[in-house]
């Protein structure tokens, strides 16, 4: 058997089941395993060097968080994207983050301001050493700042309860060939228009930020089905 999932640490504070539930979710948001690939208990369990227990128990969580999929007997599979899983994502995302980006605008300090420049450097650097994974964990922390600055707590909790489906969306849109230079450019006319304080602006930008977004998954959807190629 060929090993892709490396044995976790038991050194966490987190229950098993966690870990290994934030290890999967981590393999399919980063491609390591497919859409349409089937999860075998037994061998997930030896690749990571736990239970079986453990293992079903994390399927479970994933179950209910849309990763994967419970087929009766035919077994566990890692969940596909639809044009539906797409549009429902984005409307509700695109609505937090309008409202985040224009709140930030009123709200954001100079210092989460800095902190947002300097991310745009990194993120720029990683870009032309082609570090995807790199990439969006820089990306995210770009978000979370934004977030932060709306000064809403609210707000956050509940973009913070669908992180694990913006993380997966994230990945596949930013490996699409060109998107990480164009993502880069809105981050940065985004961040002008928070600097500014210009909420209308602010809001605008991140509504076509998303709605780009959104176009280039559903482009890599159309390409992937047109080509019979898993998603």
């Amino acid at each position: 058997m060929e090993r892709r999932l490396l044995p976790i640490k038991l050194d966490s504070y987190q229950p098993l089941r966690e870990v290994v539930a934030e290890t999967l979710r981590n393999a399919i948001n980063s491609g390591l395993l497919k859409p349409g690939e089937r999860l075998m208990e037994t061998q997930l369990a030896e690749e990571l060097g736990v239970s079986r227990t453990p293992v079903r128990e994390a399927i479970r969580k994933l179950e209910l968080e849309g990763f994967v999929v419970m087929i009766p007997r035919r077994g566990t599979y890692v969940a596909g994207l639809s044009i539906k899983d797409i549009n429902e994502v984005f409307e509700i995302r695109t609505a937090l983050d309008v409202l985040a980006a224009g709140l930030a605008a009123e709200r954001i300090t100079d210092e989460e301001l800095e902190q947002l420049e300097r991310l745009l450097v990194q993120i720029g650097e990683e870009i032309d050493k082609g570090e995807i994974q790199k990439i969006v964990e820089l990306d995210s922390m770009f978000h979370d700042i934004l977030y932060r600055a709306s000064r809403n707590d609210r707000l956050v909790g509940i973009i913070n309860n669908l992180r694990e489906q913006f993380t997966r969306f994230r990945s596949i849109s930013m490996a699409y060939p060109g998107r990480l230079k164009n993502t880069l450019e809105e981050h940065r006319k985004l961040v002008e228009a928070i600097a500014a304080r210009d909420i209308e602006a602010a809001q605008q930008v991140a509504r076509e930020h998303m709605e780009n977004s959104e176009q280039v998954l559903l482009q890599d959807l159309n390409e992937r089905h047109s080509s019979d190629r898993p998603y």
